[in-house]
């Protein structure tokens, strides 16, 4: 079988790997966008969002230090959650 031809970051288009807030790591701040426990590192969130999202150099994750509170970071929070290759971020709002 094919899957993803090597890609690393390769989710199969039938995959139910939605975000799941039980799930979420304990340092995402509270609020409506945060990370769970399957974030593989990839840095997309934390090179969308700078201003959001920061990497946890312990847990080799990311995490949303900073909720949205621009129009502007509310557009880039959501383009990182669009574009996680794992769905690992999720938006409870």
């Amino acid at each position: 079988m094919h899957y993803g031809g090597g890609d690393p970051f390769y989710v199969p288009s039938n995959s139910t790997n939605m975000a799941d807030a039980a799930n979420k790591y304990s340092d995402n701040v509270s609020g409506k966008f945060y990370v769970d426990d399957q974030c593989i590192d990839c840095d997309l969130c934390r090179e969308t969002a700078p201003a959001n999202y920061k990497r946890n150099d312990d847990g080799g994750h990311s995490f949303l230090f900073k909720q949205p509170e621009t129009p502007e970071e509310e557009a880039l929070c959501q383009e990182a959650m669009d574009g996680c290759p794992v769905e690992a971020i999720g938006n409870d709002g």
